[in-house]
């Protein structure tokens, strides 16, 4: 198994910024403003030959009426029961808060593990200052700035002196479903509901989540990551940098995925933004199932699901062959479905087709209806194989590959889909001079 380490602490005090000198990454947003972490951010990080998970997590907020805090508080307690070990984050700068003493007391009680580290020590007087933090009764304070990466090498040789010498990631190779779409859809819903944990804060305004979670669903005998992206919102909205950030995390979210969970508000139907993020993911060539949410505020009649999946379609052309599914997360209709087409689509992205079998369906075709000649000059195909990618791409070698047109390849296209199934997924086809079958 591997070993799980907490950051926690009150708001501001540069948890985010250890986050990401532990990774060596910028998972975390880092912002000036306070309370920028709302959901816990999951990474790995490996020093001395060991490697570990890093949780960050929302400033812990004791007493406060705004929505968020509460639900942070939540998120803190969470991340300290899933955990092997916390980083109690302090900040040297403003010295022993009520808030940093009501975290105190939490830890404490936790019987987890607890390094204590004053945060913002950035000459040697600071460290002198941070002797008062002995008063938490939880061990020697390292010193360190997160910010230069002072002192975080004793640090990081404390937290893995504890840690197994393995580390067993699970998740490593599962497939990844990314759940996107615009803010307010229902992508943190649906997340929770499917694993029964309230692992993103869910509430009714928009933009809730900022940054991507990941959590493993491993049910009904399915195992994948489930990830959960910032809303992807239109360019002219995107007005602070924090939001900026979301944004760039989402697209980041699309292309580490294998499939995208596209989900869109069944009421607001297929807007231009949507449209953008479709063809975002269908630009990075990954696969997508189109989530309609909220279907069950929809009035309906018998013809209402054929209307609108035929309005779905004209809108997504020229990549109709999307698997369209009308969900209500509220209501739970229908989400276990959008679950297996998922996971088809997983299966159809990574389908190989033997280069027999492509020679004999299609040459016939080909045969039968050739492409169009350019100039008096005829384009023969002779041979077709599939490239052994990570996406379905398809090679046909002719004589003149730069003559065949677009509308050519479309009809290919579809003529491959009506004979294998690769519904949800993006094909490639390229055109090249005979005699280069293994370039």
């Amino acid at each position: 198994m591997s070993s799980i380490v907490a950051i926690v602490g009150r708001p501001n005090v540069g948890k985010s910024t250890l986050f990401n000198r532990l990774t060596e990454s910028r998972k975390a947003i880092v912002d000036e403003m306070s309370g920028v972490t709302r959901d816990r951010h999951y990474g790995h990080a490996e020093w001395g030959g060991k490697k570990f998970s890093v949780i960050d997590t929302g400033g812990y907020v004791k007493g406060s009426d705004d929505i968020f805090e509460g639900e942070i508080r939540k998120q803190v307690q969470i991340a300290i029961d899933e955990s092997d070990m916390v980083l109690f984050v302090v900040d040297v700068e403003l010295g022993i808060t009520d808030l940093d003493d009501s975290v105190a007391q939490i830890l404490r009680k936790s019987g987890k593990k607890v390094i204590l580290v004053a945060n913002k020590v950035d000459n040697p007087q600071r460290i002198a200052e941070a002797a008062e933090f002995y008063s938490f009764g939880l061990g020697e304070p390292y010193c360190i700035s997160s910010i230069s990466g002072s002192g975080t090498g004793e640090l990081l040789d404390e937290i893995v002196a504890s840690l197994p010498k393995e580390f067993d990631d699970p998740t490593e190779g599962l497939p990844r479903f990314a759940i996107v779409g615009q803010p307010n859809v229902g992508k943190s819903s649906l997340l929770n509901m499917l694993t029964g944990i309230e692992r993103s804060i869910v509430t009714p305004i928009s933009g809730t989540t900022r940054d991507t979670i990941h959590q493993r669903y491993s049910k009904y005998g399915h195992d994948f990551l489930l990830i959960d992206t910032a809303g992807v919102r239109r360019k002219a909205r995107v007005k602070e940098d924090l939001e900026f950030y979301s944004v760039l995390r989402s697209v980041r979210a699309i292309e580490d995925a294998d499939v995208c969970l596209f989900m869109i508000d069944a009421e607001k139907g297929m807007t231009a933004q949507d449209l953008a993020i479709f063809h975002l993911i269908d630009k990075n060539r990954k696969g997508v199932v189109l989530i309609v949410n909220k279907w069950d505020l929809v009035e309906k009649d018998s013809k209402t699901v054929d209307a609108y999946t035929e309005t779905m379609k004209e809108k997504l052309r020229p990549f109709t062959d999307v698997p369209i599914v009308y969900t209500s997360v509220l209501t739970s209709q229908r989400v276990h479905k959008a679950l297996e087409v998922a996971v088809q689509v997983y299966e159809n992205r990574k389908k190989k087709i033997k280069t027999s079998e492509l020679n004999a369906y299609l040459l016939p075709i080909i045969d039968n209806t050739p492409p169009p000649s350019i100039k008096s000059k005829h384009i023969k195909i002779k041979y077709i194989t599939q490239l052994p990618t990570a996406t379905p791409q398809f090679a046909f070698f002719c004589n003149l590959p730069q003559y065949v047109n677009e509308s050519y390849r479309r009809f290919l296209e579809n003529k491959i889909r009506e004979k294998f199934d690769f519904s949800g997924v993006p094909i490639t086809l390229f055109f090249r001079p005979k005699g280069k079958q293994d370039s």
